[in-house]
């Protein structure tokens, strides 16, 4: 895929990997549709692609409500004439573990509210963006790209059933849009990142932050810069398709 005029929509732009992965498209010549609710952060990853000589325009949507994002589709299709990749990146964590026993006393569980919360934004979210995105892809007539964001954790990690199984579910959701979605040029893979050195994780106390690192072989964080790397390399490259990246450091769960 020749990357230079072409428009990216970038799902949690406002920081992190969003913003990373947005930049670095913004360096290779691409336009930028930048969806998030963080309009403050959102406006900066703006400012910092414009910088780079691109047109970036930010989105407020909630990407679990359903006619947010046909609006916000609709919109991005109308203001840049074209649709070429969408990189399903926004997320959340609410984690928990399933039973919580504290002396043999069941003291807190994973409730409904934490676990729908989740699986509405990093799954059902990511259904939505893709399924708006290719029918504007479809109508365009020159094929695309969906590259959802998923992580390691997706094969099973303590404490994060609702993460997990939500980026479980994207990886396997891109398999399927991939076979379904060939006929018409456009291409779906996953990218899966290990622990990457976002806000949250950068803000931890030094102890907590030495635990999480100490099993990757690598031993260090994961640099944002370096997955959006990895979303380049899928849109440069039109043989790659219905598999996953996985931009871990060698970390296994």
């Amino acid at each position: 895929m020749h990357l230079t005029g072409c428009t990216v929509v970038v799902t949690g732009a406002a920081r992190g990997l969003g913003r990373a992965i947005a930049l670095r498209f913004a360096k290779e010549g691409s336009n930028l549709a930048l969806i998030d609710l963080r309009l403050e952060d959102l406006s900066e990853t703006q400012s910092l692609a414009q910088a780079l000589g691109v047109q970036a325009r930010c989105y407020a949507a909630n990407v679990s409500s359903e006619e947010a994002v046909c609006g916000v589709m609709e919109k991005i299709a109308a203001d840049f004439g074209r649709l070429d990749v969408l990189v399903n990146n926004a997320g959340i964590v609410r984690d928990a573990l399933l039973v919580k026993v504290k002396e043999g006393q069941i003291v807190d569980k994973l409730s409904l509210t934490n676990w729908q919360t989740v699986i509405d934004v990093n799954l059902t979210g990511v259904f939505l963006c893709a399924r708006e995105a290719a029918t504007h892809m479809i109508k365009g007539g020159r094929g695309g790209l969906i590259i959802n964001i998923s992580s390691v954790s997706r094969h099973g990690n303590m404490g994060q059933s609702n993460y997990s199984a939500a980026k479980a579910g994207v990886e396997s959701m891109a398999v399927v849009w991939a076979k379904e979605l060939a006929r018409y040029g456009i291409r779906a893979a996953a990218i899966a990142p290990g622990y990457s050195r976002t806000e949250i994780l950068s803000s931890m106390k030094p102890e907590l932050l030495e635990r999480i690192v100490a099993p990757v072989p690598v031993k260090r964080l994961g640099e944002p810069e370096e997955i959006a790397e990895g979303a380049v390399f899928i849109a440069r490259n039109d043989f790659f398709t219905a598999r996953c990246l996985d931009l871990d450091g060698g970390l296994r769960i």
